[in-house]
């Protein structure tokens, strides 16, 4: 087959070309699957909060003491005394791990926490996946702690950190979150959090929806506090360990940034689910500015990854995830878990390439 000289693969413009025909693919497979349901719950509601006037989160913990006959607590309120709305956040000074213990007394080691005045009527467990972000994590537990005691929840913080200098991989490393969390209780809803997004309001609340997973972080200052496109499921989410284990998890493929968090809003659609959102004017986040990591750079085989989501989501998530714990760790706030993914298999073909 003779192709004329502008069409040769090794011309700049034929590869342009060949990328918006991708895109344009991938756009298109989108849309058909999507189509106009599945981010159900996705309009701001009727009341309006005044992000102008905050209060610290911190404010009133101390009101609430043990109860002296643990063995006959009362059950929480429906709706907890203790929250106050918008939240005060501040980045301009790294706040010290001894400090944050210091100011959440009743967490316990791992960062567990269970109200000490009443009983709880939701467990929650937080994942966070994690390498190289220690000032991201301290302002994280600074306010996450005093957040959740607010809602009063019973949870843990899990920290999944990945080990080594290879190519970052967010969403494998919440599937070994998930699954090790699991072995230590039977929680009722999984968060799986993003390091370096702070909630701006406690009536936020971290718990899961019964029927669907749930995209939380609706509203980042990073867009705007405005939703970047309409399938979009990164940041926060919270799903129940049925829910998580309906869709297969999280993929296993995604090495670097991008791509992941479509696969997932995919992947939710296929296994018969939908998207459920926070509010627009709840889902308040901050985000901790920085720059692109080191060995997290941009994923560039995430449109490959994406045509092939309704083949691959049953093969390729909590069935087929594989790695090794080298460290389970519990420290004053949170719970630590080093862990062993592999590496990025086109790194590997260049480290071995007759392999």
């Amino acid at each position: 087959t003779f192709l004329p000289r502008l069409w040769t693969l090794d011309r700049p413009c034929t590869l342009v070309l060949l990328a918006l025909v991708q895109f344009a693919f991938v756009l298109f497979m989108y849309r058909r699957v999507f189509g106009d349901g599945l981010t159900e719950g996705y309009q701001p509601d009727a009341s309006k909060w005044d992000y102008s006037r905050t209060r610290d989160v911190y404010t009133n913990l101390s009101f609430f003491t043990p109860n002296p006959n643990r063995k006959r607590l009362p059950f929480c309120a429906a709706v907890s005394p203790l929250l106050v709305g918008p939240l005060t956040i501040s980045f301009q000074k790294i706040p010290n791990m001894n400090k944050i213990a210091r100011k959440n007394p009743y967490v316990g080691a791992g960062g567990r926490y269970t109200p000490p005045h009443c009983q709880a009527q939701y467990k929650t467990a937080i994942l966070i996946p994690h390498r190289n972000r220690e000032p991201h994590l301290r302002h994280l537990l600074y306010y996450l702690h005093p957040f959740l005691q607010r809602q009063q929840l019973q949870y843990a913080i899990y920290v999944i950190h990945q080990t080594g200098n290879g190519t970052f991989n967010r969403a494998k490393l919440l599937n070994v979150g998930v699954r090790e969390a699991l072995k230590d209780e039977d929680w009722d809803c999984l968060f799986l959090h993003d390091v370096d997004l702070i909630p701006e309001n406690d009536n936020n609340l971290y718990v899961c929806n019964d029927q669907y997973p749930k995209h939380v972080s609706s509203a980042m200052n990073k867009f705007k506090y405005r939703l970047p496109y309409r399938m979009y499921f990164g940041g926060v989410s919270a799903l129940t360990p049925e829910q998580y284990l309906k869709m297969n998890g999280f993929p296993n493929t995604y090495w670097g940034w991008g791509g992941e968090d479509d696969d997932i809003s995919a992947r939710i659609y296929l296994s018969g689910m939908k998207i459920i959102r926070t509010p627009i004017s709840l889902g308040h986040y901050k985000m901790i500015m920085h720059d692109m990591d080191k060995g997290n750079e941009k994923n560039e085989k995430r449109f490959d990854l994406l045509v092939k989501v309704s083949r691959s989501w049953k093969f390729d998530g909590m069935n087929s995830v594989e790695y090794k714990i080298l460290k389970k760790e519990e420290f004053p706030l949170y719970t630590n878990i080093t862990a062993d993914i592999g590496i990025d298999p086109r790194l590997r073909m260049k480290l071995h390439p007759k392999k």
